[in-house]
C-alpha cells in the first residue's frame, strides 16, 4: 500500500475554471499521459477527471513533495505558465497509503462530491480506469485497488439512504431551469452529445420539451441523441451558421475552448433582444460568461449549483456515518486482500523453478537409472514425482501465509 498515492485537485480548494485547465480531451488522453508517465518514471498511471475534480492515481515508490507536485504539473501541463503552475500546485490534495485508499472509496460513494449522493462517479471511476488499462497505463495495483473502489461505492448505494431520492448535477441544473418558468414550446439547442447531456435531455422529454436541436462534434452521436428526442441534428462546425434563434442553451463538451464566444453567440440570436437562458456544465466552460456584459442572459453553471448541493448535503448528513462504517471495514478488507496477493506474488517463481528440477532430475541427473526401470515402475515413480511436485509448490504457499498473513492451514 506504501506505494500508492493520489495527487487531487477539487472544488473544495480550487475553482472549477482551474480545474478545468487539467482536463484533457479524449484524443489528447494517450499522448498526455503517455509522456506523463515515462517523465516522472510512474510504473502505474491512472487519470480521473469529472466536473468537480481532476485526480492522478499513482504507483509510486519516493515520496510527494511540493518539488514534486510542481514538476508533476508542468510536465502535464506542457505548455502551462509557471505562475500558473504554482498556483494549482500549492491548492493540491495529497493522498498515500490507507489515506489514498479512504479517500478513493469516499469518492466512489460520492461523500466528496459537489452533489453527495451523485452515483454517476462510480461510472466515471469505473470509465476513467478502463481507458488508462487500455492504454496500458495501468497495472496489477491499480487494478486491484479501483475493483475494490467500485465495490465498495455500490456497498455503500445498496445499503444505506446516502443515494435515497437520488441528486446529480444534471437535476439540480433542470431544477434551476424550472425554476425560471421555461415555456414548454422553447427552442432549446443542446451542445454536445455525451453522457451529461443525454440524462439533461431525458428529463426535458420527460417533462413534454419536444423543439430540441442537438449540435456534436460527431454528427452521428448528434443523431442517435436527437433520435432519442425527437429532436433536430448538426455537426458541431454548423453551429456558426444556425439562424433559427433559441430560447435556452444547454452545453457540455469536452472542449478546451470556449464553443460559445461572443461573436457566434450575437450570430445565434439573430437579431433577438429577449433574455436567454444558458446552462453550461462542462469543465472548462464553453460558454464565455463575458458574453453577460453585453447580452441578457441567465447563467447556469456548476459554480451557481453549489448552493443547492450544500442544502442537498444537510438531508444527507445522517447517512454519512453508516458510509464511513462501510468504508472502513472495506479498507480493513483490502489491506488483507493486498497482502495475500504480495504472497502469491512473491512466490509465483516456484511452480517454475520445480518444474525446472524436475526436468533435470529425469533428463539428466538420473537419466541413465531411469532407462533401467520397466514400464510399470516408470509410471509409479512419475506418480510419485507428481505428487511431491504439487505439495512442493502448495505448502510453500500455505507456510508463507501463516508467517505473514497469520492464516492456518485449516484457513484454506
Amino acid at each position: 500500500m506504501e506505494e500508492f498515492k493520489i495527487i487531487a485537485f477539487t472544488h473544495k480548494s480550487l475553482s472549477l475554471e482551474d480545474i478545468g485547465v487539467l482536463h484533457v480531451e479524449e484524443e489528447q488522453l494517450e499522448t498526455r499521459l503517455s509522456a506523463l508517465k515515462i517523465t516522472m518514471n510512474l510504473p502505474e498511471l491512472m487519470y480521473l477527471s469529472t466536473c468537480n475534480r481532476v485526480e492522478f492515481l499513482l504507483k509510486l515508490k519516493q515520496d510527494i513533495t511540493p518539488d514534486y507536485i510542481s514538476k508533476f504539473i508542468d510536465n502535464f501541463l506542457i505548455d502551462g505558465n509557471s505562475e500558473f503552475v504554482e498556483k494549482i500546485s500549492s491548492k493540491a490534495e495529497v493522498y498515500e497509503n490507507v489515506d489514498a485508499l479512504d479517500h478513493m472509496f469516499t469518492v466512489a460513494s460520492s461523500l466528496d462530491s459537489l452533489v453527495v449522493g451523485e452515483r454517476e462517479i462510480i461510472t466515471q471511476v469505473r470509465n476513467a480506469f478502463e481507458k488508462c488499462r487500455d492504454l496500458g497505463f495501468t497495472g496489477d495495483l491499480l487494478r486491484m485497488v479501483i475493483q475494490k473502489t467500485i465495490e465498495t461505492g455500490k456497498e455503500v448505494y445498496s445499503n444505506t439512504d446516502i443515494a435515497k431520492k437520488p441528486v446529480s448535477v444534471v437535476s439540480l441544473a433542470y431544477r434551476k431551469l424550472k425554476e425560471l418558468q421555461v415555456n414548454i414550446g422553447s427552442r432549446i439547442l443542446i451542445i454536445g452529445a455525451g453522457q451529461t447531456n443525454s440524462s439533461m435531455g431525458k428529463y426535458l422529454k420527460k417533462h413534454g420539451f419536444t423543439n430540441l436541436t442537438v449540435f456534436s462534434r460527431t454528427l452521428e452521436k448528434a443523431k442517435t441523441l436527437a433520435a432519442d428526442l425527437s429532436g433536430n441534428a448538426f455537426g458541431l462546425d454548423a453551429l456558426p451558421n444556425y439562424r433559427k434563434g433559441f430560447d435556452v442553451i444547454i452545453s457540455c463538451t469536452g472542449s478546451a475552448e470556449f464553443i460559445i464566444t461572443k461573436d457566434n453567440y450575437e450570430l445565434l440570436l439573430n437579431g433577438e433582444l429577449s433574455t436567454k437562458i444558458v446552462i453550461d456544465l462542462a469543465i472548462p466552460n464553453d460558454f464565455d460568461s463575458s458574453i453577460q456584459e453585453d447580452f441578457k442572459v441567465n447563467l447556469i453553471a456548476i459554480n451557481n449549483l453549489k448552493s443547492i448541493a450544500e442544502e442537498n448535503l444537510k438531508e444527507r448528513k445522517g447517512e454519512l456515518v453508516h458510509c464511513q462504517k462501510i468504508i472502513k471495514r472495506n479498507i480493513e478488507d483490502f489491506i488483507g486482500v493486498l497482502k495475500e496477493r504480495k504472497v502469491e506474488l512473491a512466490m509465483q517463481k516456484i511452480p517454475a523453478k520445480v518444474k525446472e528440477i524436475r526436468e533435470a532430475a529425469l533428463n539428466g541427473v538420473f537419466a541413465k537409472e531411469l532407462k533401467e526401470l520397466d514400464d510399470k515402475s516408470r509410471e509409479t515413480l512419475d506418480k510419485v514425482i507428481s505428487y511431491m511436485e504439487k505439495k512442493y509448490i502448495s505448502v510453500p504457499m500455505k507456510m508463507a501465509k501463516e508467517v505473514f498473513l497469520g492464516k492456518s492451514p485449516s484457513d484454506e
